[in-house]
Formats: structure tokens, C-alpha cells, sequence
């Protein structure tokens, strides 16, 4: 436990953000495993759809800090790796 009451504030400040970046995290990849369900389900307009949206949730997780540019580089270029495989 802490003994000064600015370090108390800072454990509960990180108590909080922790809980919002797991919360933000497993947003992100609630939309990447909702683009790969898509995909195996052969739904064309379900597949356009949920790329759209992995791939705007990929970039607001750059500007949130959640992962590395590059991070999203990797998996924008894995998407859209897979979308071109699909429309093959």
C-alpha cells in the first residue's frame, strides 16, 4: 500500500485507465474476430462491411496508444491481405 496520498491517487488513476485500455484492447479485437467470421461465412457485403470497421478501429487504436503504428501496419496489411485472397 502506499504511504503518500499522491501515490494512493496515482493506483487509482492506473486502476481506472487499466480498465479502459482492457475494455478498448478487446473491443479492438472483437472487430478483427468479426472480420475473420465474415470471411468464413462467404458474405461479401458482411466482409466489405467489417473491414471498414477493423480497419477505422485499427487506426483509433494508434491515436488512443493502444498499439504501435507499426502494430496496426501489421495487421491493416494482414486484413487487407485476406480481403484480397476473399474477392479472389
Amino acid at each position: 500500500m502506499p504511504n503518500i496520498k499522491s501515490a494512493e491517487k496515482r493506483v487509482q488513476l492506473t486502476k481506472v485507465q487499466n480498465a479502459r485500455n482492457k475494455a478498448q484492447k478487446s473491443e479492438l479485437k472483437t472487430y478483427l474476430k468479426k472480420f475473420d467470421a465474415a470471411i468464413a461465412q462467404n458474405d461479401q457485403a458482411a466482409v466489405n462491411e467489417s473491414y471498414k470497421v477493423a480497419v477505422k478501429a485499427v487506426d483509433r487504436a494508434v491515436t488512443k496508444g493502444l498499439i504501435h503504428k507499426n502494430n496496426a501496419a501489421h495487421k491493416k496489411s494482414s486484413l487487407t491481405l485476406k480481403l484480397n485472397a476473399f474477392a479472389k
